[in-house]
């Protein structure tokens, strides 16, 4: 990746919907040449896909939590995302070091699907408890580099 390059992706992180041609008019090159570019950073995993962000209380997301999952043993990541991944609510699962295995993201549209959320989560029978933190407020949110 040169220069030019991280200024494609920096114009795409902020317009992710923008054509070539405008993403050139910015870098100094032709669509056909950001084209190319871009599908080089696809094909190499630089770019490893393009998404929408959401405004989530547009969506009815009005509620969210961290929460902390501690197993009774260990548990592989794959086991883990595995017993996560159904559940819509769980927006982001990370393994983490400390004292709990996990940190699963949970956005609901108010407490009681939390509480029902948390309650999914603890079904696992290798659960041996949780930890939730309710999100007061978003401050800051920056998009992925």
């Amino acid at each position: 990746m040169d220069e030019i390059d991280r200024r494609i992706l920096a114009h795409l992180l902020k317009q992710a919907r923008a054509s070539f041609q405008e993403i050139g008019a910015v870098v100094g090159l032709s669509a056909p040449a950001v084209k190319r570019r871009v599908d080089k950073m696809v094909v190499g995993g630089q770019i490893t896909g393009f998404t929408a962000m959401v405004n989530p209380a547009a969506l009815g997301w009005r509620t969210e939590a961290y929460v902390e999952v501690y197993y009774r043993d260990n548990i592989s990541p794959a086991e883990l995302r595995k017993s996560l991944e159904p559940i819509p609510q769980v927006v982001g699962v990370w393994t983490i070091a400390g004292e709990a295995d996990a940190l699963v993201h949970v956005m609901a549209t108010d407490m009681a699907e939390i509480e029902v959320t948390v309650e999914r989560i603890r079904e696992n029978m290798r659960v041996g408890r949780t930890r939730s933190s309710i999100v007061m407020s978003r401050l800051l949110e920056r998009p992925r580099t």
